[in-house]
């Protein structure tokens, strides 16, 4: 037999999902655990596989799950947006927006301002995230829209907002101050993977200058105050660097730009669309205009 979906299990699915957390999306949706736990049940019923699995002590979707989770966002997109067309008093949907930490604190306020502006009822999930998942999670339907930092040279996906130098940035901008008792330079990096630590290594080693990780950490909170209290040097943008930080010009190789690039859906909702272009306009006029 064909299977009947239920359209409330499928909601609580993609809420769950995205959350991390069924009991959280069981208290946005007002349900009780146990509740929710008939309806994933009778949703495993419906589909004739196992879609979840444990994972710590959450669960996560099997390869059966994740197939039938990118079907249920289009099939619940299209049920609200056709009850709303009727006229009906639907849940606004939940846009989900990636951003590297780099603009938490201006971008990402302007852009939902806006947004909010527009859609007052709206529901905007945002996800800081590393720039290495970030394109990723788009095209595994895990993100509606995400900006990220790309290599210059690699072929080209997603749409072009700015391209960036990235530069040594430490306390002081005397290197010979910033460098070790033994002469190497002490590193305040991302954890790996990162653009920004690759950049920083590889220009070190084809320099052939000694150096050593002092900190790494998935923070960029962290790495400001790592250099705040000279702890060492990394690698990062202009934007928004603290006013005790500085450039360190002389005496290390020449870095890379990155490229900042845009990436949502190939069918993105009308609100993902909208939000998508105010987060567009922010960028040009709070990191372009910098």
């Amino acid at each position: 037999m064909v299977p009947q979906f239920d359209i409330e299990a499928l909601r609580m699915m993609i809420m769950g999902i995205e959350l991390g957390s069924f009991a959280r999306a069981a208290v946005q949706l007002g349900r009780s655990q146990s509740a929710v736990s008939m309806q994933l049940k009778r949703l495993e019923d419906q589909a004739g596989h196992p879609l979840f699995q444990r994972k710590g002590r959450g669960l996560a979707p099997t390869e059966a799950g994740e197939t039938l989770l990118e079907y249920a966002r289009r099939i619940v997109a299209m049920h609200d947006e056709a009850a709303a067309a009727l006229g009906a008093s639907v849940a606004p949907p939940t846009i989900r927006l990636g951003l590297p930490q780099d603009f938490f604190e201006d971008v990402m306020p302007a852009t939902l301002t806006a947004f909010a502006n527009n859609r007052p009822n709206s529901h905007v999930a945002v996800r800081a995230g590393r720039n290495y998942a970030l394109e990723e999670e788009v095209k595994a339907g895990q993100l509606d829209v995400a900006i990220a930092f790309c290599e210059a040279r690699r072929p080209a996906t997603g749409e072009l907002l700015a391209t960036m130098p990235i530069f040594w940035l430490a306390k002081d901008e005397n290197i010979d101050v910033i460098r070790g008792p033994r002469g190497d330079l002490p590193l305040v990096l991302y954890e790996h993977p990162c653009l920004f630590r690759q950049a920083a290594l590889r220009a070190l080693e084809d320099a052939r200058i000694k150096w050593r990780l002092s900190l790494t950490t998935p923070s960029l909170a962290g790495v400001w105050g790592a250099l705040r209290f000279g702890l060492g040097m990394t690698v990062r943008t202009a934007y928004r660097v603290p006013p005790e930080v500085k450039k360190v010009v002389d005496g290390l190789p020449s870095l890379p730009d990155l490229e900042l690039r845009m990436f949502k859906q190939d069918h993105p909702t009308e609100a993902a669309q909208e939000l998508s272009d105010i987060l567009k306009t922010a960028v040009r006029n709070l990191v372009i205009d910098h």
